[in-house]
This record gives structure tokens, C-alpha cells and sequence, in this order.
């Protein structure tokens, strides 16, 4: 059996990662968190935080490391500080480390830098991708766009879901044509088995559905899945999309021709959605809301 170390574990892409190779007969997963929600079975709980180790994990060797809460430089020090043995390393990065001004569609190869729409998340994302290079130069490093799918505690489809439930019209960002790209969580799973099972020459991937969605017809999507009537509102107004809507006002797309290369099919977003809302209408308590649709009822519903 593989021994595999996964940080985190009890959260969305964490516990995705966790839950899938739990489920494998050749993986023996521990999970490194510090044991504030419940845990899944079948892991091997180490209960600490990865800023302060110290030497909860000397005498242990990992088969693999999948690094899925590494958000800093000082994260990636701090676990590879206290890792005393391992093989291979994956760990899950950002679309977000890409300039906005860069160009279209990103491949691995293209510069990265300040995003003004991710801000210190994605600058944070670029020293931690650095800190990882420079001292493991043969880890594994995966870009993701938007991911999505089961456990998914940030408000995003599930805010689509909740207008679709409520039968609200949708207040769509200008015309609703901004692109959007996503990836399933549980997709993400399947590439780092085949990594790990491939070890292949190329070390930074974009990972992602090779096709990008208009926000109106991933809207439109959601109501399917919901089974609702959809109505549109456009909010041709110049105020911060933020306020109504679960995606900044920004368009990009990545190349993911390398990913498409190891994995050759990927979950249809219908079907991933479909999941996505099976889960979340049984478990709205685990997504942190925010306050769309007040805001909307606020400025233009309550007039």
C-alpha cells in the first residue's frame, strides 16, 4: 500500500482529495488537520497544526504528499521543515497566480505574477509555488480555475441553487456572456492518482474542463438541475459585481492541453453540478452564505 499524507481533510477539495483515495484498497491515507470537524473514516487522523509540527511526523515516510492547504510560503517551509521522509509531492495551487494583463489562454509556460483580482491570495500562491520549487524541485504543482462540485462550502453554486429554490428571477452581470472555467474537486482526485501512478516529466499542470461556460448558461444549468423556471435580470448598473454576484468581474481561460494529455475525460458540468446540488441540499449548514440576495432585494427588489 501507498502511505499518503493529505493536509487538511475535513474541508471541500481537503476531504474530496481524502474521501477518494480512502475509498482505494493500494492507499493508506493519513490526514494532517487539527481535528475541528468531523473526521472521514478510514484515514488515520494526525492531529496538528502545519504551522507548528515540530515532531508529530519525524519516523514517518509518505509515499506521496498531496498539499491542498498550502496558501503561503511559510505553509510550505513549515511542512516540508517537518516532513521527515517522502517521494513524490503534489500540491494544489491556483489559476490565481497568472496576471491579469498576461495572455490568453494561460499555458504553464507563460509568466506569472500580480493578479489585481486575486490580490495577496494569488501573489501568496506564486512564494508558496517558489518556496516548493526551490526546495523540491520534482514535486508537482496543479492550477486550478474555479473547482466545484461535493463538500463544497464556498457560496457559489450553491447561491445559484438557493435563487433557483426560492423561484427568484437571477440578476445576471450585464449580459451574462463572461466566460468562466471550472474543474470538479473529485477530476482533480483522478489527475493526482495518475501522476502518481505516471510520474510524468512535465511538473506544473493547468487543470480545468477544456471548454469555458457563459455565466448565463451555468446559471441556466443550475436551474435545470434544480428543475426551476429561470428569469433573467441584467444589471447593466456600474456598481461592484461583488455585492450580487459569486464571481469578480474578470474573464480568463488556461490551456489545459497538458492535463487533457494524462486525463482524457472529465466529468460533463452537468453531471458535476448534479452531485454538487445532491449534496448541498442536504447539507446547507456546511456552506459559509453570504449576502447576495439581501443585497439584491435591498437595491432594486424592495424600491
Amino acid at each position: 500500500m501507498k502511505k499518503v499524507l493529505v493536509t487538511g481533510g475535513t474541508v471541500f477539495v481537503s476531504k474530496t482529495v481524502a474521501e477518494y483515495f480512502a475509498a482505494k484498497e493500494e492507499y493508506d491515507v493519513y490526514v494532517l488537520n487539527r481535528d475541528t470537524k468531523k473526521q472521514l473514516e478510514n484515514v488515520t487522523l494526525i492531529c496538528k497544526d502545519r504551522n507548528d509540527l515540530r515532531d508529530s511526523l519525524k519516523g514517518k515516510h509518505f509515499d506521496v504528499v498531496l498539499d491542498v492547504t498550502a496558501y503561503t510560503k511559510q505553509d510550505i517551509s513549515d511542512l516540508l521543515d517537518g516532513l521527515e521522509s517522502f517521494d513524490e509531492y503534489i500540491m494544489v495551487s491556483s489559476s490565481a497566480v497568472y496576471p491579469d494583463t498576461g495572455k490568453q489562454p494561460f499555458k504553464e509556460e507563460e509568466p506569472i505574477g500580480a493578479n489585481q483580482y486575486w490580490g495577496t491570495y494569488g501573489t501568496d500562491k506564486i512564494e508558496a509555488e517558489q518556496e516548493l520549487q526551490r526546495r523540491v524541485p520534482r514535486a508537482y504543482i496543479l492550477r486550478p480555475p474555479y473547482l466545484y462540485g461535493k463538500y463544497n462550502n464556498v457560496y457559489r453554486e450553491a447561491f445559484i441553487f438557493d435563487c433557483a429554490m426560492q423561484n427568484r428571477p437571477f440578476y445576471l452581470p450585464k449580459n451574462g456572456e463572461m466566460k468562466m472555467q471550472f474543474f470538479l474537486a473529485k477530476d482533480l482526485c483522478r489527475l493526482m492518482e495518475v501522476i502518481i501512478n505516471e510520474k510524468p516529466q512535465q511538473r506544473i499542470f493547468n487543470v480545468g474542463n477544456k471548454e469555458a461556460i457563459s455565466v448565463k448558461d451555468w446559471v441556466a444549468l443550475c436551474y435545470e438541475i434544480v428543475g426551476a423556471k429561470l428569469e433573467t435580470v441584467s444589471v447593466m448598473e456600474d456598481i461592484w459585481q461583488r455585492e450580487y454576484f459569486c464571481f469578480a468581474d474578470y474573464e480568463y481561460y488556461l490551456d489545459v492541453t497538458k492535463q487533457n494529455e494524462l486525463l482524457k475525460d472529465v466529468a460533463p458540468l452537468k453531471e458535476g453540478l448534479q452531485q454538487a446540488f445532491e449534496w448541498y441540499r442536504n447539507n446547507q449548514q456546511d456552506v459559509g452564505k453570504r449576502g447576495y440576495i439581501d443585497n439584491i432585494k435591498q437595491r432594486w427588489e424592495n424600491k
